[in-house]
């Protein structure tokens, strides 16, 4: 988490600072919509195995910083890139286990077999958004309505996979079969600080070393929920 934390630091903080002073420089009519961002979300997992499913409630918080580079005249259409971090939890009945080999067996849990009060799996990553930005923004105008859409490339920092139960407790730390790099698209809409946000993963969360009964778990990530944004 530390880690984590600090990139997102040393990598928002210089940007900020020269794109405020660089729009101080220029004046209102050169105006950018530079953001720090942060996001809550539900999380979901798609294209899952049989005998897969969620239980209990998924959660994302997502933040970062955006800089934007308007595209036209009024300044209201543009692209925006940024640097952020996410900590994702998801909550499901696959479980987790190493082998004498440090490999690793994956399994479906049925809880009228072997009870359990937690089986759950947490990503943590950097990111990269990449987006289309359109707005109804003015340089005196802070509350507008806004389209972004775009991609979003993402590194993972940590992963960690835990199963609690009374016969005893699971816990695996960077576990290899996550995949390294994962990205996806992204979209949000709203008016002023309220924005809606929502994300597809194009890649699996798994990669090919991950499978059940020889069959690779392709399952991938949707994230859906809230992005607010601070000038």
């Amino acid at each position: 988490m530390k880690y984590l934390i600090a990139t997102f630091c040393f990598l928002c903080i210089g940007p900020f600072l020269l794109a405020q002073n660089n729009d101080e420089e220029a004046g209102d009519a050169l105006y950018k919509e530079d953001q720090f961002y942060i996001g809550v979300t539900y999380n979901l997992i798609a294209k899952k195995p049989k005998g897969i499913s969620q239980t209990g409630f998924s959660t994302g918080v997502h933040f970062g910083f955006i800089k934007d580079i308007p595209l036209n005249e009024g300044r209201n259409f543009g692209i925006g890139i940024g640097i952020g971090g996410s900590l994702n939890s998801f909550n499901q009945n696959l479980l987790v286990n190493q082998n004498g080999d440090e490999t690793y067996n994956y399994s479906v849990l049925d809880d009228n077999i072997t009870p359990y009060t937690l089986n759950r799996f947490y990503m943590n990553l950097v990111e990269v958004p990449l987006e289309l930005r359109w707005r109804t923004s003015t340089a005196s105008d802070y509350k507008f309505w806004r389209i972004y859409s775009g991609v979003k490339f993402g590194y993972l920092l940590s992963n960690v996979t835990k199963f609690e139960a009374e016969s005893g407790d699971i816990r695996h730390a960077q576990v290899k079969d996550f995949n390294d790099f994962q990205y996806g698209l992204s979209f949000s809409g709203g008016y002023n600080t309220w924005n809606f946000y929502f994300y597809y993963a194009l890649n699996p969360i798994f990669n090919n070393k991950a499978t059940i009964d020889g069959k690779t778990i392709d399952t991938n990530a949707i994230k859906i929920g809230l992005v607010f944004y601070i000038l």
